[in-house]
């Protein structure tokens, strides 16, 4: 079925109070382990109805955001999810105290009760109302920053088609680009600021109305943090300052170099190879029918899944006014059906689309069917990104049916720009860190923040002379960091995984996908680290794992850099 012929219904409030309270009372009135495992069923086929409801109206709200119904259909889930997520923690707790609990470990996952204990430490009773406050505060800011737009060159365009013109290779054009972006984002900076502290506010109420001294500890728990904590992510920002950050310094200069450029600026960092980032060499239908063919070639399961995403119309691609500005892939639980949502711009991001958010999907695909799929989703999102991040370069072998000519200037630039990557993702980390340590720190100082920060991962970045970015601004169009916070990080722990796949796959392609294949089918059955370990990968938290990870990449770098 279609995408767009998807039967919509609103899952009430009253509706899972009742389905959710009646499986939870039925595993705490159980005498037997297979009474628990029947109420669990009546858990999971409520979730799913409320998962699949909530994801189709998010997806209708966020293709038109003035959509009034489907406004007014976000709104309800955003007033009622605190209320859904505090029945599952209800049911999550039924479960951790049931006396039955030795045996019911025995007959599911392990992983599952490991869910439930953090599940338990990551929402309370108490903090239900704060909770709505903050999706209220996180839909406002999707709003302004979807509904935002900015001129340049006497056209009116949301911030997706500007930033198009930074991907120029017209230093002048870049440059014009990222001073237009500056003076819209200025325009809205007052309320940029109020989101972003009342955010942070009620978030740190949230930590402390349940004993926690901050919301960093809170919020690593809402992230459901299963093999790694808030010391190993310290040590691995440290290792990227120590490893990583002077290998991207070299690199980007030294590129800088090639292009003529003495001092690097922010509008030039979009750009990696000279000349100018190569396009795609195909339209819209173009890429689609490149990713048909590719995805054929690369496996029976691949081939299976890129006919069912195009056959419904699984795909959102095209960039206009009061469409939601980012891009992501989210899943219909009961159709079985995943869907992309991108903006199209002309770049070599659009490309990213059918790659690293068609790994998102893939793995939707391949788990439709996993036991814990509803409770356990597909991993951390460490794990879901490490899906997506990986799928990217086992495209390479592909990339001249998208760039042409033009493939091995792509890949040059796609390692490197993943490699880039990773110390500004860092640096979001450490900056939410830093302002949900200190949640009394004024606008200005947290920008200041964000400026030493800058000095740290990014010192051979400057921003000066670029209206409002110059004060320490670029934060404030990463939507993670309003809508996710410590989310960022999970992406640059994906990077490096998605690096050692691409390493191993210079060596033996077929074995190093089939590992990555084993990786995705086991969904959230094993947490992240282990999955690793099985796929042959070392932990980014292991020491020295991110000095040899930076020497491998660097080496393959230099071998395939492109004639300048």
């Amino acid at each position: 079925m279609k995408v767009c012929d998807l039967p919509y219904r609103r899952v009430t409030l009253e509706e899972m109070q009742q389905k959710l309270g009646h499986a939870t009372q039925a595993v705490k009135d159980a005498d037997t382990v297979e009474q628990v495992l029947a109420a669990r069923q009546e858990m999971v086929a409520a979730m799913k109805d409320y998962s699949t409801a909530s994801s189709l109206s998010y997806m209708r709200f966020s293709i038109n955001t003035v959509d009034p119904f489907y406004v007014a259909e976000k709104d309800y889930y955003d007033e009622i999810s605190p209320a859904v997520e505090n029945l599952s923690y209800e049911y999550a707790c039924a479960m951790l105290d049931s006396p039955l609990r030795p045996q019911l470990e025995k007959v599911l996952n392990p992983v599952l009760f490991q869910s439930f204990e953090v599940q338990r430490k990551a929402i309370s009773p108490a903090i239900l109302d704060d909770m709505v406050e903050e999706n209220k505060l996180v839909s406002r800011y999707s709003s302004l920053m979807s509904g935002m737009e900015f001129t340049f060159r006497g056209e009116t365009m949301p911030r997706s088609m500007l930033m198009k013109y930074a991907k120029d290779d017209d230093r002048a054009t870049r440059k014009e680009a990222y001073t237009q972006l500056g003076l819209g984002l200025q325009a809205h900076a007052a309320e940029l600021d109020e989101i972003f502290d009342q955010l942070v506010h009620v978030r740190d109420r949230m930590a402390k109305k349940m004993g926690y001294q901050n919301f960093v500890e809170l919020g690593y728990y809402r992230m459901q943090r299963l093999c790694f904590d808030q010391q190993k992510v310290e040590a691995f920002r440290q290792n990227i300052l120590t490893d990583v950050v002077p290998v991207v310094q070299r690199l980007r200069t030294e590129n800088a170099k090639h292009m003529g450029i003495d001092r690097f600026m922010v509008y030039d960092y979009d750009v990696v190879v000279p000349g100018g980032d190569p396009k795609p060499s195909v339209d819209k239908a173009g890429i689609f029918a490149a990713a048909k063919e590719m995805y054929h070639a690369m496996s029976p399961d691949t081939a299976k899944f890129i006919d069912m995403m195009l056959e419904n119309e699984a795909f959102d691609v095209d960039s206009r006014s009061n469409k939601w500005g980012g891009g992501y892939c989210t899943e219909f639980a009961n159709f079985k059906q995943p869907f992309i949502l991108a903006n199209f711009n002309g770049t070599a991001g659009d490309v990213d689309v059918v790659t690293h958010e068609a790994g998102h999907a893939f793995n939707a695909y391949m788990i439709a069917d996993n036991e814990y799929a509803t409770e356990l989703g597909c991993g951390g999102m460490e794990t879901a990104e490490t899906h997506s991040m990986s799928m990217e370069f086992f495209a390479w072998p592909y990339m001249d049916k998208f760039f042409g000519s033009n493939a091995g200037r792509y890949r040059y630039m796609h390692a490197l720009d993943a490699l880039s990557f990773l110390p500004y993702g860092t640096m979001v980390d450490a900056f939410q860190h830093i302002v949900y340590e200190k949640p009394d720190l004024t606008p200005a100082e947290r920008k200041a923040a964000w400026r030493e920060l800058e000095s740290q991962f990014r010192p051979f970045v400057h921003f000066d002379g670029i209206p409002y970015l110059e004060e320490g601004t670029r934060w404030q169009y990463q939507m993670h960091i309003y809508e996710s916070p410590f989310y960022y990080i999970d992406y640059c722990l994906a990077q490096t995984a998605a690096f050692g796949f691409l390493l191993a796959s210079q060596k033996d392609y077929a074995d190093a996908f089939s590992r990555y294949i084993r990786l995705l089918k086991q969904g959230g059955e094993r947490v992240w680290t282990d999955l690793l370990a099985e796929a042959g990968l070392p932990s980014p938290f292991e020491p020295g794992a991110l000095h040899t990870l930076a020497e491998g990449v660097e080496g393959l770098l230099r071998h395939i850099q492109p004639e300048f």
